[in-house]
């Protein structure tokens, strides 16, 4: 299963690498499943891997200046501050048992669970329908929605916080809407943000110590290697003729752990 698990982190990297987003939402799945962690510490855990597997992910983008600084820092405030908060304050507050309705019993990691799972199938939703977001690199004049970039930005990290994944297949066409910049520029922006978010939300934490460290730096090296092997599959495939394939798979996936969880728990 380890094995497999392994193999699975190559996948997460590859679309990353390929699309930008979509990858990090396999991580809890793979560190539930095929590691044994619980799903409290496995949104953790995912925090790590996907910030870390962003940063070096964005390098190429910072080469080649597709990242507009000023869009990642005004997106990315509020949600830094959300997932910050969120890590921090509200899921430690959430109750290990949250209601009881004849023999169902929804518990936090149940919960947390259903969210993910939702988001999975809002996921592949984004991934499956082709994007309204105009597929160009014609840079247009930037004018910032400030109000709507907030909330976009505090609810992304609200999400980030509670189920530990990067939330890029929201934040790429936020930024290509409300920001008007060019995809390619969009999604290495959106890289630095996830970042960004990720880890100063890992940060927030309070059983770092405690971590398994040789399995989080092992799978997130498996996912550095995926993002390097999507970024040279991206130069001879466009990824965006495979993100409905994978949209697919994210939705399949979304299914089977909500069943498996509310209703074969």
């Amino acid at each position: 299963m380890e094995i497999i698990g392994y193999i699975l982190a190559i996948l997460i990297g590859v679309s990353l690498g390929l699309v930008g987003s979509g990858g990090s939402i396999l991580t809890v799945p793979v560190l539930l499943y095929f590691f044994g962690i619980d799903a409290v510490s496995a949104t953790a855990y995912s925090l790590f891997i996907v910030g870390l597997t962003s940063v070096v992910g964005s390098f190429t983008y910072f080469k080649n200046n597709l990242v507009n600084i000023k869009t990642a820092i005004v997106f990315g405030i509020p949600s830094i501050l959300a997932v910050y908060l969120t890590r921090a304050w509200i899921v430690p507050s959430i109750p290990d048992h949250i209601f009881t309705i004849q023999a169902f019993e929804m518990d936090k990691n149940m919960l947390l669970l259903v969210i993910f799972a939702l988001l999975m199938i809002l996921a592949s939703y984004s991934m499956i329908k082709p994007s309204k977001a105009k597929q160009t690199d014609i840079k247009e004049v930037q004018k910032f929605n400030y109000p709507l970039i907030f909330i976009e930005g505090a609810v992304v990290g609200t999400l980030t916080g509670l189920v530990g994944a990067g939330g890029g297949f929201l934040i790429i066409p936020a930024l290509v809407l409300l920001s008007k910049l060019p995809m390619k520029e969009a999604v290495g922006t959106s890289l630095v943000i996830i970042a960004s978010k990720s880890l100063i939300g890992f940060l927030g934490e309070k059983n770092i110590a405690t971590m398994d460290w040789n399995l989080l730096l092992l799978v997130s090296a498996f996912a550095i290697v995926g993002i390097f092997i999507g970024s040279i599959i991206a130069k001879k495939i466009d990824g965006n003729k495979l993100k409905p394939a994978f949209g697919w798979f994210v939705l399949v996936m979304g299914i089977y752990i909500l069943i498996k969880e509310t209703i074969f728990k």
